[in-house]
């Protein structure tokens, strides 16, 4: 009997990790060729990973939860014969030596001591090019460091010695935290739960904590009369029974997409080391969808070139997909504007967090009926009033811009008969 080393495959471009989010088996277990071992999460997708051999579970080499870099050891296998010889990866080989060359405590000392010498070291200001050689950005993204966050040297730009100072200095402060976490904490009354952060949620709280340190949010809300509009939805639905049902949604993607081409900079992603915006003709909306495992955000692709009735299809489909799990990983990527909508949970107003790199994002809210004066000025009637939440980044769209913006949405709802002319 011999032993094989299954290591994390190389799952796809441009990924360097992924996070082990379920096992399907355990030690002890028999299993057969292309037996599915365990669920691994990446940036872009969830990936199902398969057994090349058959054989025994001897070791599994991570916890549900744990990160791992591509190469990296998985599970140990008992096979027939000699096995095959685990010689690693170069990736693998390449984290073990940053791991070997690591600096102790007392070298952390010493090498930021080291940097305080000289000039005085300064971080790039929000929104500035990081200047950086390839290497060093190489570097940096195996580490999981931002190099917004590394302070640059005299002449502006980060090299190896600033990012081992940088690293150095985060050294230290896990070891402080260590210490902190030794000594007692206060005792709690009554029983809690600790549930372990791991798989999509993580994956969200990591891209919601990115996306508050690093952009200056600020969100506009206008009110709109969508009376005429919920009246013309109605009669669509009724006329065109056999088509796939229109809610809001559709109608109001539809008076986004008639807007935006007089606000470019709206439908657009903001490359914060690059220091570049990137304006896009094409509308590729991200519609945020509540699942069981959280929030993802499937992308409606060319929302601009589909009817009413395509996007009612075409949200309807990514939804189902995104909730059962068979959303592509194509399918869940390459938003260039985001829309996140609580239906009828919508609530008076929202301050939606946005999707980087994407610049904005588009909240409608609950539809309520209240007495408004109507188109006369003078009589009181019931009407049907909805409010439009926008937030967005202020290094690149102007508070003027939004607002304008949400009033052109605003002016095409109320006269509905617009989105059908166009």
């Amino acid at each position: 009997m011999g032993r094989y080393t299954f290591r994390l495959p190389d799952i796809g471009e441009g990924i360097a990790e992924a996070e082990v989010v379920a096992w399907h088996v355990k030690v002890g277990d028999v299993i057969a060729e292309d037996s599915r071992l365990a669920d691994v999460m990446t940036d872009k997708a969830t990936v199902e990973l398969e057994s090349p051999v058959a054989g025994k579970v001897l070791e599994l080499a991570v916890a549900a939860g744990d990160r791992l870099a591509i190469g990296s050891m998985l599970v140990v296998l008992e096979v027939e014969g000699e096995g095959e010889a685990d010689d690693g990866s170069e990736i693998l080989r390449q984290a073990q030596d940053e791991r070997a060359n690591a600096p102790t405590p007392a070298q952390a000392e010493l090498i930021l001591s080291s940097s305080k010498g000289g000039a005085q070291a300064q971080r790039p200001a929000p929104g500035a090019m990081v200047l950086a050689s390839p290497a060093v950005r190489a570097r940096a993204q195996a580490l999981a460091v931002d190099l917004s966050l590394v302070p640059a040297g005299s002449n502006g730009r980060i090299g190896h010695g600033e990012l081992d100072a940088f690293l150095a200095r985060r050294l230290l402060v896990d070891k402080s935290a260590d210490k902190i976490g030794q000594k007692p904490v206060e005792i709690l009354a009554g029983a809690g739960e600790t549930i372990k952060v791991i798989g999509l949620r993580r994956k969200i709280a990591e891209a919601m904590s990115a996306s508050k340190r690093h952009i200056p949010h600020f969100s506009y809300v206008e009110e709109c009369d969508v009376t005429a509009l919920e009246g013309l939805r109605a009669e669509l639905n009724a006329l065109h029974a056999d088509r796939p049902r229109l809610t809001v949604l559709p109608l109001l993607i539809r008076a986004i997409c008639l807007a935006l081409p007089d606000f470019p900079m709206i439908n657009a992603r903001f490359d914060d080391a690059a220091g570049e915006v990137t304006r896009y003709a094409a509308v590729h909306l991200g519609v945020a969808t509540q699942t069981d495992a959280g929030l993802v955000v499937p992308v409606v692709r060319d929302a601009q070139a589909l009817s009413l009735w395509q996007l009612a299809a075409e949200i309807a489909r990514l939804a189902a997909a995104a909730r059962d799990g068979s959303a592509k990983p194509g399918e869940l990527s390459g938003s260039t504007l985001s829309l996140t909508s609580l239906g009828p949970l919508g609530g008076i107003a929202t301050t939606p967090v946005i999707n980087r790199p994407e610049v904005a994002i588009i909240g409608p809210n609950r539809i309520v009926e209240r007495p408004a004066y109507g188109a006369d000025g003078v009589t009181i009637e019931k009407r049907k009033l909805m409010n439009i939440s926008i937030s967005c980044d202020h290094r690149v769209v102007d508070g003027w811009d939004a607002a304008n913006f949400v009033q052109t949405v605003k002016r095409l709802l109320e006269a509905p008969m617009t989105l059908l002319a166009i």
